[in-house]
């Protein structure tokens, strides 16, 4: 399971997406809305928990994403 947080920067010009599954550590999105999506898309093939935290880090948001059905394909000959 990919567990995501979405925090305001200091300053309030944004926020940060962070989890250990993202490639630098965090990254930085004007609206939550975004980052939320962006975990929402990132984590197709996996369960993750996207928690959202307001300034004092305290969790005000969860949203919890299943993954996607896996597909089968098949292929004529």
């Amino acid at each position: 399971m990919h567990v995501y947080e979405v925090r305001p920067r200091k300053g309030h010009r944004g926020v940060d997406l962070i989890s250990d599954t993202l490639p630098f550590g965090r990254l930085w999105y004007d609206m939550p809305d975004h980052a939320i999506g962006y975990a929402m898309h990132s984590s197709r093939s996996h369960d993750a928990v996207i928690r959202v935290c307001d300034d004092a880090g305290n969790v005000i948001e969860t949203h919890k994403h299943k993954r996607d059905s896996p597909r089968v394909f098949s292929l004529l000959m």
